[in-house]
């Protein structure tokens, strides 16, 4: 049983990086913080093998990337596409990825759908079409419209979750109508069980005509009280998954990387040394 943290990407969390050197190679810093990270640049562009297998070499043995689905995969772009076109995409998407997989650092796929994707014939038909073509991949998914949480869908959601083998993500985020979800420790999958914190700004959650608005969506810093009944979710989630992993997704602000920090430090988890300050010789 493991529960392990870590951010969200790992271009964006200067806290990390102390100077220009470590700058200049982030994954290699980044990885002697945390254990696992999700990769957010799948979500806009198919990478590249050679980006993939540079990760995998920047890496340490027992590193996770967590590797969020192209948007097309989701739905998120709107792209309509045939059955033809969405299969060459997904065998274009796990070709991709094949590096991270043959080195046994894949810690799964992440589908976050958009928030329009509710429960109706056509999602229930589309999320087993996905798992037909990810077959034999760990696939986690991550729902964004409440009616997939309502008292009516909740444990038929859950249900068929463990159905098509699909990784539960447990989300922490504000509460602010249709477009967000509640938070549903349960776990649908024996291998692992996903948690994404995206903070509780709720003023900023939804659009509501402010142009920074992707600006301060995540602007939040989570509190030792709430971290400490996210401390006793992890463990209770670890006793139905063989690992649990933490994500910190509240960066708006530069606060994912310590609150993640912060949750090591709750779990009793050794965090790595600070670097040495280096001497002034002109002084």
């Amino acid at each position: 049983m493991t529960i392990s943290v870590g951010v969200t990407g790992w271009g964006d969390h200067d806290k990390l990086y102390h100077d220009a050197k470590a700058r200049q190679q982030k994954l290699k810093v980044y990885a002697t913080h945390f254990d696992v990270v999700e990769v957010d640049a799948s979500f806009y562009a198919i990478q590249s093998i050679s980006n993939y297998t540079k990760w995998v070499q920047e890496t340490p043995e027992h590193f996770t990337f967590i590797i969020k689905a192209h948007q097309d995969m989701t739905g998120q772009s709107r792209r309509k596409m045939t059955r033809a076109e969405a299969g060459d995409l997904f065998e274009g998407f796990v070709t991709s990825i094949q590096p991270v997989v043959q080195a046994d650092k894949l810690g799964a796929i992440l589908f976050q759908f958009p928030p329009w994707f509710q429960v109706e014939e056509s999602s229930i038909t589309r999320l087993r079409y996905i798992r037909e073509l990810t077959k034999g991949l760990p696939v986690a998914i991550e729902f964004r419209n409440q009616s997939w949480y309502e008292e009516a869908f909740r444990d038929k959601t859950l249900t068929l979750l463990r159905e098509l083998d699909f990784i539960h993500t447990v989300c922490d985020e504000p509460q602010a109508g249709n477009g967000s979800v509640p938070a549903v420790p349960v776990s649908t999958n024996e291998q692992l069980t996903l948690v994404r914190f995206h903070g509780r700004n709720v003023h900023g959650w939804n659009q509501n005509g402010r142009e920074d608005w992707r600006k301060v969506r995540f602007l939040y810093r989570y509190n030792q009280t709430e971290l400490k009944e996210w401390k006793k979710s992890a463990l209770d989630l670890e006793k139905s998954s063989e690992r649990v992993i933490l994500l910190f997704n509240n960066n708006s602000g530069g606060d994912a990387s310590d609150n993640a920090k912060d949750m090591m430090q709750l779990l009793g988890q050794k965090l790595p040394a600070p670097p040495p300050e280096q001497l002034n010789l002109f002084d």
